[in-house]
């Protein structure tokens, strides 16, 4: 452990660094496999929408000896429908139904009481009708479209129009990794679902603009030097606040997967894994997100401007040159291009230099007085 937070102090005092950006086409391609990945579980294998999506209906039963495989066949027996059911904490059953006719939920439930063995006054029906579920699909698609268009503004302005790109990138990559490991697994989708999906992508984006914010701060006079290019001064930033990403994530990360393999695996809650699992998928694609697309994604933005292009082939040369000299003006992780001489400076002279003489020199003095 002292080792890694030795580490970790290093890294973040920029003793030593990762090149992040220079290995981009490598995050570039695993990041494209794993949406490509995510897109096919989507395609194939589909969502499996809740009933607050397509309507339908949940019923809750008092404690119950009937296993879950049973209820499932009851379930669909008395309504003609798939059905999903969970095993509760206090013994009772969660049966849920989608895609019925809600006027006929008075003789599912009955039936269901039945078969069952339960009395049907201690089972609750919940409701929802098709228009209803639509009606919130839709503004769940609202609520995340709304989110995106302020996040850009919002970018845009605080940084740059670049950099808003690719936060953007980055948070379509977050959504779509969480749909696609949804897709795959098939859990349930509902609006616990959703209000996973915007609370991962808030945290994403604080990440990223942690990020941001470092390198906007690096980069004010980055053309004044001959040191460091865009892609430099971008690896830094993401190194000075590395240890910080990884140990919010870590901490972040703890509770959920509390929440995901200990409540609804371990004692069964499956209410919580709709929304635990979007928050755990998205948290770590959100912190991977941010360090290996983001950033680099706006380096390689910021390296086709004129200015950035020309900053590049100078400081290319002057390492070349340098090279060719035996020296190396390689940037190491704790020094700063802040540190080097502007090209317009004047070098400053080495050894004594000869005072022109005045004309009156020690005049006024004692030791100067004139005779």
């Amino acid at each position: 452990m002292s080792k890694l937070g030795t580490l970790g102090a290093r890294l973040h005092r920029g003793e030593i660094g990762y090149d992040f950006v220079g290995k981009r086409k490598i995050w570039y391609g695993i990041s494209i496999l794993i949406t490509i990945t995510a897109i096919l579980g989507l395609t194939v294998r589909g969502l499996n929408m809740g009933i607050e999506f397509q309507g339908g209906a949940v019923f809750t039963t008092g404690k119950s000896s009937v296993s879950v495989s049973q209820a499932e066949t009851f379930a669909r027996e008395a309504s003609g429908h798939d059905a999903v059911v969970q095993k509760l904490g206090n013994g009772g059953l969660r049966v849920q139904i989608a895609g019925i006719d809600t006027g006929k939920s008075d003789a599912i439930k009955d039936k269901l009481a039945a078969d069952l063995k339960v009395n049907s006054e201690q089972i609750n029906a919940d409701l929802v009708g098709p228009s209803w579920g639509d009606q919130i699909a839709n503004k769940a698609w609202e609520g995340l479209a709304i989110f995106m268009v302020l996040v850009v503004i919002y970018l845009a302005i605080a940084f740059e129009w670049r950099m808003a790109i690719a936060a953007l990138v980055a948070l379509i990559h977050d959504i779509t990794i969480t749909v696609g490991i949804y897709a795959l697994v098939g859990f349930e989708v509902t609006p616990g679902t959703v209000i996973g999906l915007l609370t991962i992508l808030g945290y994403s984006l604080y990440d990223t603009v942690v990020v941001f914010d470092s390198l906007k701060e690096q980069t004010k006079d980055i053309t004044k030097q001959t040191r460091w290019t865009y892609s430099d001064v971008a690896d830094r930033s993401i190194n000075s606040t590395l240890v910080r990403s990884i140990n919010t994530t870590v901490v972040a990360l703890l509770p959920v997967a509390g929440l995901l393999f200990i409540g609804g695996g371990v004692l069964g809650a499956g209410t919580l894994n709709d929304i635990s699992l979007s928050l755990f998928v998205g948290l770590a694609a959100g912190a991977y997100s941010s360090i290996f697309i983001a950033t680099p994604l706006v380096a390689d933005l910021k390296e086709r401007e004129p200015q950035m292009k020309a900053l590049r082939k100078r400081v290319l040369a002057k390492r070349a040159q340098a090279a060719a000299q035996g020296e190396s003006l390689e940037p190491r992780g704790n020094e700063s291009y802040e540190d080097d001489e502007p090209d317009d400076v004047t070098p400053a002279v080495v050894g004594p230099r000869n005072q022109p003489a005045s004309r009156t020199r020690g005049r006024g003095r004692p030791s100067g007085k004139r005779r």
